[in-house]
């Protein structure tokens, strides 16, 4: 129990797939076989806790998680399957999918296929959930991902309903033109900066008609490693600094050294000239 596993550590014994002692699916004569257990139940049951159990992972092709109705989505579910049962199980909004495929084809989306979606492996528990937004319109703003960090590189793409021809297109942030293109083009800003923080929308023209999009937040953050991170002079900084310091504590000496005789020189002299002036007297 909670010993590591790969795919490698299964094999093949009599028909059985055997995974340290434990017999995972046993193959009887003709077509019939016995399986361990349903998906949910066979992992920590024998294999030992879920903690040693890697997390399934879902990514979508093409990459953007805003659609429009009509296009064709993608998602793919990563992780470890028997080498027998390569099944996968897919969740959306919480309900168990018909399709037991690695991966999960949406031909023509429609505004009810928007939500979250998981998959599950035999040898995997379940992802995280991805979500997708389908919305209606000619025009929508899709980018990589919604927060970055400063340095990133951000990634946006004005998108038509059916891919249809698009031409005179402007990316604005807050209002204000940002980028102006004569044929549809993806807008990338390379690096990053909190100035790029904002509302962003993009219009065109669809044959003659002037369409725009919805507006989205971009929202770039701070990189904390880099603010946090300590500043280190360069060596000739470093002993310049040392120098001058040196030089105002041997200055400041000086300065009270000097001034510390000029008092004692000015009490030896109106002492001098008192006992002087009392000489005639005196004799």
């Amino acid at each position: 129990k909670g010993q590591k596993w790969d795919q490698d550590a299964l094999r093949l014994s009599h028909q059985a797939w055997v995974y340290n002692g434990f017999i995972l699916a046993l193959r009887l004569p003709g077509n019939a076989s016995v399986e361990s257990a349903p998906l949910p139940v066979l992992t920590p049951h024998f294999l030992g806790s879920a903690e040693d159990l890697p997390k399934a992972v879902v990514s979508l092709e093409p990459q953007w998680n805003r659609v429009l109705e009509k296009d064709f989505v993608t998602l793919k579910c990563q992780g470890t399957s028997l080498p027998e049962d390569n099944s996968t199980q897919w969740f959306h909004n919480g309900k168990l999918i018909s399709s037991q495929d690695s991966s999960y084809f949406i031909a023509s989306v429609r505004v009810d296929d928007s939500g979250e979606y998981r998959c599950q492996t035999r040898l995997s528990t379940r992802s995280d959930p991805v979500q997708l937004e389908v919305h209606t319109g000619w025009l929508l703003l899709q980018a990589s991902q919604w927060i970055y960090k400063e340095g990133d590189r951000i990634h946006l793409r004005c998108h038509s309903w059916k891919n249809t021809p698009l031409h005179k297109v402007t990316y604005l942030q807050n209002g204000k033109g940002k980028k102006y293109f004569h044929q549809n083009s993806d807008f990338f800003i390379p690096k990053a900066t909190l100035k790029d923080n904002g509302s962003y929308f993009c219009r065109g023209l669809v044959g003659g008609k002037n369409v725009s999009s919805e507006s989205v937040n971009i929202t770039v953050i701070q990189d904390s490693t880099s603010s946090k991170s300590p500043v280190f002079l360069p060596g000739y900084q470093v002993s310049f600094c040392l120098v001058m310091v040196f030089l105002f504590a041997v200055d400041t000496g000086l300065y009270f050294s000097v001034k510390s005789n000029i008092r004692s020189s000015k009490r030896d002299w109106k002492d001098h000239k008192f006992k002087w002036s009392k000489d005639p007297q005196n004799k």
